[in-house]
């Protein structure tokens, strides 16, 4: 069982399931929203996931026409990304994530933006934008 929780810990969450997907984003959105030089996701099955509580606390914001970003009302914590063309997976935030669940092999997507500042050091895949399917 995979839990999670907000800043505030008014949204609480879980994961009945594991972590399909393990990806570290670096384009312009998630750099502004998270704040860092990029945001780091856990892919899990949108089945297995359920609110334990909050789930009024949260907000959405459309980042574009098929990315949702969900985030704590109060504290503002990113807690996942929802895509419209993965209606079966949900995106979980990894710094919402308590804990260290088990991970798959982890890529970088959108490295064609980003930051100048950062520098990628790991052996990890790179995909200039969305790796291929």
């Amino acid at each position: 069982m995979i839990k999670g929780h907000c800043e505030c810990r008014r949204v609480r969450f879980e994961v009945d399931g594991a972590v399909n997907d393990f990806s570290h984003c670096h384009c312009s959105q998630c750099r502004r929203l998270h704040g860092t030089a990029y945001a780091t996701f856990a892919g899990v099955g949108r089945a297995g996931f359920r609110y334990i509580a909050g789930e009024s606390e949260t907000s959405t914001y459309e980042s574009s026409p098929t990315h949702e970003r969900i985030f704590c009302s109060t504290c503002g914590s990113n807690i996942m990304v929802k895509l419209t063309v993965e209606p079966d997976e949900y995106y979980l935030s990894m710094g919402a994530i308590e804990g260290s669940p088990e991970l798959p092999a982890a890529y970088h997507i959108f490295v064609g933006s980003k930051a100048a500042w950062h520098e990628i050091t790991d052996d990890h895949p790179q995909y200039h934008e969305e790796p291929p399917e």
